[in-house]
């Protein structure tokens, strides 16, 4: 287990899914704004805890547990790595009970860390929704710098929202967050 100072992040237990679908995936609005795409029902043998895909090899799927009695609290992703490059994006969603108490802003600090020291990538990326303000928060507190504005990239339940790309590189997560 990969442990921050408030929050861990382990591999993804069979037992973790029916939580995580239930508390994150089955709320439409939630979904609607965590995935990229529009919100899907999912069927109740499903595998996985989002109906996102993506291969094994470029994608690695942690629970976000309370370091205080191994809560699970969430699910955190490091996607679309690329090993050429040497990049990765950052996927996070805590529930709701887990939110406002800075678990995100940990679970960001222990995903760098395996990033940049277990798989040695270069370049970290976090796409998030303009109204979202936690995300930036944990993301700017990490490090990450904003790099731009996707202007109304985003189709979220009726409405077209702006997306932040922030973006981290390994040296300036060496020299600590500003």
């Amino acid at each position: 287990m990969l442990r921050g100072g408030k929050v861990g992040l382990r591999a993804r237990h069979d037992d973790d899914i029916p939580v995580l679908r239930t508390e994150l995936f089955n709320d439409v609005d939630h979904s609607a704004r965590f995935e990229s795409g529009p919100w899907r029902p999912m069927p109740p043998d499903a595998k996985r805890a989002s109906p996102a895909t993506g291969g094994e090899e470029e994608t690695v799927r942690f629970s976000v547990v309370e370091l205080s009695g191994s809560t699970l609290i969430g699910l955190a992703t490091l996607w679309g790595i690329d090993t050429h490059n040497r990049s990765a994006h950052i996927g996070l969603a805590l529930l709701p009970s887990a939110r406002g108490q800075g678990c995100g802003t940990d679970a960001v600090a222990a995903l760098c860390q395996y990033a940049f020291v277990v798989r040695s990538l270069h370049r970290l990326q976090i796409e998030t929704l303009a109204d979202n303000p936690a995300m930036l928060r944990a993301a700017e507190r990490n490090g990450f710098v904003r790099e731009g504005v996707l202007r109304s990239s985003a189709w979220v339940m009726g409405e077209f929202l702006d997306e932040v790309t922030l973006g981290l590189l390994v040296q300036d997560w060496k020299q600590g967050p500003r």
